[in-house]
């Protein structure tokens, strides 16, 4: 029997739980704060691109199985590129590739010792072959890498990552669960959809309507409760209501809509910390750098904790000859960084771009764009197990879906439709028991 299904952000998870809702025969409404789908992988482009580009750095991984599976089930697997781009970390004023086991043999090689590098492989190589994740939840990632692979090896390499991620106020807090799932998952080869992530975003939204799913864009949903027929939500539009409610926005969100929730659980929601990110995108005349992705440790006086030059991973004949930079920073949500300009952020940013390329001039700067969020990586913390929030809440007929959920996995597209189709089987077998 047919039931009314909404769902709360038109993200990878919620467009996901719609495709499999809507095929089991149920009536399916999206709402979507923003004017477009896609959540964190949505993009945007300039008027003389082919192609968009992500306002939130993405790609995806060969291991992806979840999304590139979902693609393949739509049919759309021709689409999928996997170009080979290089990555490269900063070492004494030096970039070096450090994307593969060669490169990274060669690394620790050539600067430590050989005591240092036995460390380093033997650590790497049992993260690799270890199949579960659950002991290492209960340490963390500083105190275990450091015993692990020793100091220098630890503060050249890891320290810099969990910095960067986490910043000084929690680096030495994650759990070391977090980073056995990175390395678990991450491939040299990465991937995008021709024409970009907005592109497939919009294929698939389309796919949804022409469907019979209803999605509302430009539509916050700003209250949800119980009624005597089901479940309310209530929009500036006005209120409609449905037999189950699934939220796949931020936990403090959904602890500020879900007026029902459990005090103890909506303080669940609110406890659960995460890094904000600031992104700077900008669009040169010429090349930068021949590498795409640049790792760059805090002390050594960066401005930002990566800069990707996206156009030596997609072609810049797709952006009009553009060559694209991203400036990315995951940060505190208090950082300053949230209250500044663009123009105040260039001012700060581009200075370092010579660091790079010693012939930078800002005059090769053709535009610019800046996007921030206050929710893009959840903080997992030891025995972070423990502190996920059920996808079913305590409230009959309401879901709750994020990437805050997906541990110990960490944020991307690939989890979102894993969690968007879990929360999806879950609601069609409670459906069914009523």
């Amino acid at each position: 029997m047919s039931k009314r299904i909404a769902i709360v952000g038109a993200g990878m998870a919620g467009l996901a739980a719609a495709y499999d809702l809507n095929r089991a025969g149920h009536e399916v409404v999206i709402y979507e704060a923003a004017g477009q789908v896609g959540g964190l992988a949505a993009g945007f482009k300039a008027p003389h691109w082919d192609w968009t580009i992500e306002k939130y750095y993405h790609h995806w991984f060969q291991s992806d199985r979840h999304m590139l599976g979902f693609i393949d089930e739509l049919g759309w697997s021709d689409q999928v590129l996997f170009p080979r781009p290089y990555t490269v970390v900063y070492f004494e004023g030096r970039f070096y590739p450090l994307d593969s086991i060669v490169e990274a043999a060669k690394f620790t090689l050539k600067h430590f010792s050989p005591i240092d590098f036995v460390r380093f492989g033997a650590t790497g190589l049992y993260l690799r072959l270890t199949p579960r994740w659950q002991p290492l939840e209960k340490v963390t990632a500083h105190e275990w890498m450091r015993k692990r692979v020793g100091e220098n090896i630890y503060n050249t390499l890891w320290r810099p990552m969990l910095v960067g991620k986490f910043g000084e106020k929690y680096y030495k807090e994650v759990n070391m669960a977090w980073m056995w799932a990175r390395l678990k998952t991450r491939t040299t080869r990465l991937g995008t959809f021709v024409g970009g992530f907005q592109a497939f975003l919009d294929k698939l939204a389309d796919l949804l309507r022409e469907n019979g799913v209803d999605i509302r864009l430009n539509s916050p949903v700003t209250d949800i409760r119980r009624s005597a027929n089901g479940l309310t939500a209530a929009t500036d539009a006005g209120a409609e209501t449905f037999d189950a409610v699934i939220s796949t926005s931020s936990p403090a969100l959904m602890a500020h809509i879900a007026a029902d929730l459990p005090d103890s659980y909506a303080e669940h929601l609110r406890s659960l910390k995460s890094m904000g990110a600031v992104v700077l995108i900008v669009s040169l005349d010429r090349p930068l750098t021949q590498f795409y992705w640049h790792n760059l440790p805090k002390e050594a006086g960066f401005p930002f904790l990566a800069l990707v030059e996206h156009t030596n991973f997609v072609s810049s004949e797709h952006f009009g000859g553009d060559h694209i930079i991203y400036c990315g920073d995951y940060l505190d949500p208090d950082h300053e960084y949230f209250t500044l300009s663009k123009e105040e952020l260039l001012d700060r940013f581009l200075p370092s771009f010579r660091r790079f390329n010693p012939d930078f001039d800002p005059s090769w700067v053709k535009d610019s764009w800046l996007w921030k969020t206050r929710y893009a990586q959840p903080i997992p913390l030891v025995n972070h197990s423990r502190n996920i929030p059920p996808l079913r809440t305590p409230v009959p007929g309401l879901y709750f879906a994020s990437m805050s959920q997906v541990y110990p996995w960490d944020r991307g597209t690939n989890f979102a439709v894993e969690i968007g189709r879990r929360v999806a089987g879950m609601v069609m077998e409670d459906l069914d028991e009523t």
